[in-house]
């Protein structure tokens, strides 16, 4: 997929891709600060920031698809930050009875100060960026991840320092989280292992972009290989939203399973991380998911901070 870049008069976050390293690290940056304001004061998850640097700016959040970690970060950033929310599902739009992806972009546009999308193609995220007036954010697609992928980084950079030179390994469906970590390895210049069986590789055009771009990417089919040596261990469900052969998935990645022998053959300090939600003894077991290498509890709060941090970045606060 081509990667869209960033466009000059307003700021649209669409994939780690169409970042520079200066824009990755100030989104990393501010959202450990705002992380540590927030945790400074031991403030109530419903205090606003002094400075509320978003006052008067309003975020209209579209998800054809459902959610519980997006849409709570999302409105409670927006909330913490001074701002204004409105969610809007697929059924109560008109989008959903076949209105057009730009004519939806130009009246919200009216509306609004900026669109977050959750959205069931990323061809239609790409077309509201393109026909949209104010900055549009991916909060999930078909092909990408990328607001989870920051909230990883912030995550792994609170337990094990800057992610540049570390390796991750990724094991399971190289679904649109593994993409995301694809271009993340670019940006943060840190080392990415893949394990996934042949049927469910990554897209191979993403990995050679990231091989063209300087990182150490690489792909295997065995999981015990990938993950020696790795500062991080990570995997996702094996049946996705939309996935209809949820049968043959579980049967196919059952082998890519992070249990307590993968986790064991990482190096020793290694975390975990899940984006969530989890199925314990699919994906991961619950040994490990639990226990003390995990710290998915962190990173699922972490989507707060990032989200914040995300929409400072699209209001060039």
């Amino acid at each position: 997929m081509a990667h869209a870049k960033l466009l000059k008069d307003h700021r649209h976050f669409l994939d780690i891709s169409s970042l520079t390293p200066e824009d990755a690290r100030e989104i990393i940056e501010t959202a450990k600060t705002l992380k540590k304001a927030a945790k400074k004061q031991n403030q109530s998850k419903g205090f606003v920031h002094p400075d509320a640097p978003l006052k008067n700016k309003a975020l209209a959040m579209i998800f054809e698809k459902s959610s519980t970690r997006t849409r709570v970060s999302f409105e409670m950033a927006m909330h913490q930050l001074g701002g204004k929310s409105v969610v809007l599902q697929n059924h109560d739009m008109q989008l959903g009875r076949g209105e057009s992806i730009s004519d939806t972009a130009q009246v919200l546009s009216g509306f609004v100060d900026a669109i977050m999308l959750r959205a069931n193609s990323h061809a239609d995220l790409l077309e509201m960026a393109e026909c949209s007036s104010v900055p549009i954010i991916n909060a999930l697609t078909d092909f990408s991840h990328p607001c989870q992928i920051m909230a990883d980084v912030l995550t792994f950079e609170e337990h094990k320092g800057n992610i540049a030179g570390k390796k991750i390994a990724w094991s399971g469906d190289g679904n649109n989280v593994a993409i995301s970590w694809i271009h993340a390895a670019v940006l943060f210049d840190c080392e990415l292992s893949l394990a996934c069986p042949s049927d469910y590789s990554p897209i191979a055009q993403e990995i050679q972009w990231a091989q063209n771009n300087g990182a150490k990417v690489t792909l295997t089919e065995d999981p015990n290989a990938a993950v020696i040596y790795a500062d991080c261990v990570i995997t996702d469900t094996f049946v996705s939203m939309g996935d209809d052969d949820a049968d043959q998935r579980l049967k196919d990645l059952s082998p890519y399973m992070v249990d307590g022998d993968l986790m064991d053959k990482a190096d020793k300090e290694a975390i975990f991380m899940h984006c969530l939600p989890a199925h314990r003894g699919e994906e991961v077991s619950a040994d490990v998911i639990d226990g003390p290498k995990s710290v998915i509890w962190d990173e699922a709060e972490n989507r707060l901070h990032i989200q914040k941090a995300i929409l400072m970045w699209c209001f060039g606060k």
